[in-house]
């Protein structure tokens, strides 16, 4: 790593550094921070458009059958809502997880496009990557958790390092996955308000020809153009927000396995456990008391 990024790079984990375990909000708007272990049903969950900064440690993310593996050297961006299954690890020395992350909001990405020069790269259609950091990314991430201990300037100053943290992703390999999203007539901006209605009603039945009609797109192209941003068919990523809904509410409510099943909006309780040992890798009161159990023994 290059010697400047790396000295960068231990100025943000004292900053972020703290003695407390999961996802912590730092009082700027859209910005969190993860440290140490988190649960591993909130690791396999649908996650919202981010830019995710590894600080240390590394984490390795999983959307359909992609696998991308990230560490202090890379950045991650999801440009619309995915669900993915992540594994996160800590560094060489044992140190934890570390990781901040800004929600995207297409909105804020708009106005500052406007004031942007045309983009020149193509959008390939994916909504997931990964890039190494430059040292003007790091920069302006420093200067925007450093507002967490002068909280009387997040008002003021907070929006300009928002912009500043997206203008550097713009700059970069990711730049046309970003423009996408803000253009509220392109395609991925369709899939991604499709997307969202999937997600508010996945317990109900999926029809794919009304899906389509509201990203105005034929069946066909629909398939393709959700399948190349999610590298899931429609089909598959309703399929994936149930069961990991299922394994939320049979972990953190304690529901049972045939009313976590109905609840998501299956109507065979067969046909929900032969998915979810597919997609978890063993049958689901199993998989729970699993979980449950190495909760209890953190």
């Amino acid at each position: 790593m290059d010697k400047k990024i790396n000295e960068q790079m231990d100025r943000l984990r004292a900053m972020a550094s703290l003695n407390w375990n999961g996802r912590r909000e730092t009082g700027i708007a859209r910005v969190a921070m993860v440290q140490g272990a988190i649960p591993e049903h909130e690791l396999a969950t649908v996650y919202e458009p981010m830019i995710n900064l590894i600080l240390q440690g590394g984490k390795s993310m999983t959307v359909g059958e992609q696998t991308f593996d990230y560490d202090p050297a890379t950045y991650f961006v999801m440009s619309v809502e995915l669900p993915a299954v992540g594994v996160i690890r800590p560094d060489a020395a044992g140190a934890p997880y570390m990781a901040v992350a800004l929600t995207l909001v297409p909105s804020i990405l708009a106005e500052l496009i406007a004031d942007l020069p045309p983009g020149c790269a193509e959008n390939r259609g994916n909504a997931f990557s990964v890039a190494a950091v430059t040292s003007e990314l790091l920069d302006a991430w420093t200067r925007m958790l450093d507002l967490m201990t002068h909280p009387d300037d997040i008002a003021a100053l907070a929006p300009a390092y928002e912009r500043e943290i997206l203008y550097r992703v713009l700059q970069g390999p990711h730049g046309a996955m970003l423009r996408a999203i803000a253009a509220p007539d392109s395609a991925m901006a369709r899939l991604a308000a499709a997307i969202a209605w999937i997600r508010r009603d996945f317990n109900l039945p999926l029809r794919i020809e009304d899906l389509a009609a509201k990203a105005a797109m034929s069946v066909s192209a629909f398939h393709r153009h959700f399948k190349a941003a999610t590298s899931l068919s429609p089909v598959q990523y309703q399929k994936r927000i149930r069961l990991m809904h299922a394994r939320t509410l049979m972990v953190a409510k304690g529901s049972s396995v045939a009313a976590a099943a109905y609840d998501v909006g299956y109507e065979s309780a067969t046909q929900f456990s032969r998915e979810y040992a597919r997609l978890f890798g063993m049958a689901p009161l199993r998989d729970a008391a699993r979980m449950l159990a190495h909760t209890r023994n953190c």
